[in-house]
């Protein structure tokens, strides 16, 4: 029989480099890194582990054919728990789909429960996720709550609240609330925004950086959904007059979901934010993120340096922290000391050492940065510099023989530079220190299923900097919408980056205190590609459109 690893590398050459680093660093079952570090795509993962275990595989299992008495007997926290669902039964066999890795343990159970044999079918886990709500109901029931008018609920039927997913019998409004945050994580939305006007309280979605509205609910209703959300986040309900922060961690259709709550006085009542953040998700690596070419070779040379500071810029949500998670993620190893501060720690990572920073013992940036200094790190992650005290010792640190990676939030790269200054870093420092900045957007991928190609105009052309004779056919593509899309036009996003390296020339400009533009035209003439460019780029081969580029890189234009 032949090794995992002999059978991926067979179908895919070029894994083998890319899965001695991951199996170096991570002491976790081959079958399992496999899955998370999408190294093969989610079919060859099937077709490769079907094969390893000799039982055969589907991609997607159709809800009526799968048998709901036989679902029945099962506990579905059960179900959740292994990642499988019972389909059918045939010739005196179960046939079950579940989620690699194979867990003999669990299709022992399921044996003795049915008592006649089981044959394993092996499925997606988000595939079997979906069977599992479907076929008990539970998700169904969820999301048709949301889009009722607000259940019918009146006032006299609200009480405080219990559960999440697995309440049958809960109060109408807690299966609302519950409702939202279902609907929010099925949509991969990374906000929900509850906001109270004079007449009504209209909720909100944040996908793919956009807000859409999803439902309003009866001023009436007001105080019960705000104090049912502060209650699941410990927040005192009686304060309503100053703003207040908590979290709350939820279990929602099987996946393991953060939710960092913010509440704000408003003149019509509380403003209430919820940021999701799915801990069950995979890390994204440097390519994922829309790096390509020219450019993550540069990265990959840049994160690799044995010391100095890398920023990353941008407005809130364009997906920096995410960014410096990929590059830790692809530098960690056992001969590495990774140490970061974060506010928070979103994602957890095996093998580095993350800190949360605590306003109430005093745990801040500048002060957990001290300590970190005297734990022998290699690399050093600071979640963002916010004054000059946290810059001061991060630049120090670097000149001391550490790598460091933080945010900052400026408009483009060489705002960096300026900012450093402006907080009061002496220019030496900085251009000592400073080895790279990356600004970055986000811009939403075109639905594949609705996106049409027209000709542009050439006042579009003029304004995103292309040239007709570079356009493939002499066509480009724009959003239209469709049901798959949910009628945006658009699905998914990608990163645009503009990367200014610190070179002799930056340095000269930095110790003359120049201004932004002056180092930014210095930097496009070495050969720097900006965030417009690398969005053009993307344009010419059909991801995103013109309209939705220049919808994040205004700031850029000429």
């Amino acid at each position: 029989m032949r090794s995992l690893e002999e059978i991926i590398v067979e179908r895919n050459p070029e894994a083998r480099t890319r899965l001695g680093e991951i199996v170096s660093k991570n002491g976790e079952r081959l079958e399992e890194l496999i899955i998370k570090s999408k190294i093969l795509s989610e079919r060859e993962t099937l077709e490769v582990l079907s094969e390893y275990y000799e039982i055969p595989y589907t991609l997607s299992i159709e809800e009526k054919s799968i048998d709901p008495e036989l679902a029945k007997l099962l506990p579905i926290s059960f179900a959740k728990k292994f990642k499988l669902i019972p389909i059918k039964k045939e010739n005196d066999k179960i046939i079950v789909a579940i989620a690699p890795p194979l867990n003999i343990y669990a299709i022992d159970e399921v044996k003795s429960l049915f008592e006649c044999e089981v044959e394993p079918v092996l499925t997606l886990s988000s595939t079997v996720i979906e069977c599992i709500n479907k076929v008990y109901e539970r998700g169904r029931e969820m999301a048709d709550e949301i889009e009722s008018e607000v259940l019918g609920i009146t006032e006299s039927e609200f009480q405080e609240p219990k559960d999440l997913l697995e309440a049958e019998d809960e109060a109408p409004i807690i299966r609302f609330v519950n409702s939202l945050l279902f609907q929010a994580v099925k949509e991969k939305a990374s906000d929900i925004h509850i906001e109270c006007f004079e007449k009504e309280v209209v909720v909100r979605f944040r996908k793919d950086g956009i807000l859409h509205r999803v439902t309003s609910c009866p001023k009436k209703l007001q105080s019960s959904i705000i104090s049912r959300v502060k209650i699941m986040a410990e927040l005192d309900i009686a304060e309503k007059r100053k703003p207040q922060d908590g979290r709350i961690r939820v279990k929602v259709a099987g996946r393991d979901v953060d939710v960092r709550i913010s509440t704000v006085p408003t003149t019509w009542g509380e403003s209430v934010v919820m940021r999701l953040l799915d801990r069950s998700s995979v890390l994204l690596s440097l390519e994922d993120l829309g790096l390509e070419g020219e450019k993550l070779r540069t990265v990959n040379s840049l994160i690799h340096r044995p010391h100095g500071i890398i920023l990353v810029t941008g407005p809130t949500g364009s997906g920096k922290t995410t960014t410096l998670y990929a590059a830790l993620e692809r530098i960690n190893s056992p001969d590495k000391k990774i140490i970061t501060i974060e506010d928070p720690v979103e994602y957890q990572i095996q093998g580095i050492n993350q800190i949360q920073v605590n306003p109430k013992v005093n745990l801040t940036f500048a002060n957990g940065l001290r300590s970190i200094l005297r734990q022998d790190p290699d690399v050093i992650l600071i979640g963002e510099i916010r004054d000059r005290e946290t810059a001061d010792i991060a630049i120090h640190a670097s000149l001391t023989g550490h790598l460091v990676f933080s945010t900052l939030h400026t408009n483009d790269s060489a705002s960096a530079i300026t900012r450093l200054i402006d907080m009061g870093i002496e220019p030496f420092l900085v251009a000592s220190s400073l080895i790279a900045v990356i600004a970055q957007r986000l811009v939403r991928f075109l639905c594949n299923h609705c996106k049409e190609p027209y000709i542009p105009l050439d006042d579009e052309l003029v304004r995103i900097g292309i040239n007709r004779r570079d356009i493939p056919g002499g066509r480009l593509f724009r959003a239209r919408g469709c049901p798959e899309c949910l009628d945006t036009g658009y699905s998914g996003r990608t990163g645009i980056f503009e990367i200014l390296l610190v070179d002799d020339d930056i340095r000269t400009l930095t110790l003359s205190t120049s201004d932004s533009s002056t180092i930014k035209k210095r930097a496009i003439e070495n050969g720097m590609t900006t965030l417009r460019m690398d969005g053009a780029e993307k344009v010419l081969r059909g991801l995103t459109s013109i309209d939705e580029v220049m919808r994040v890189t205004e700031e850029d234009s000429a």
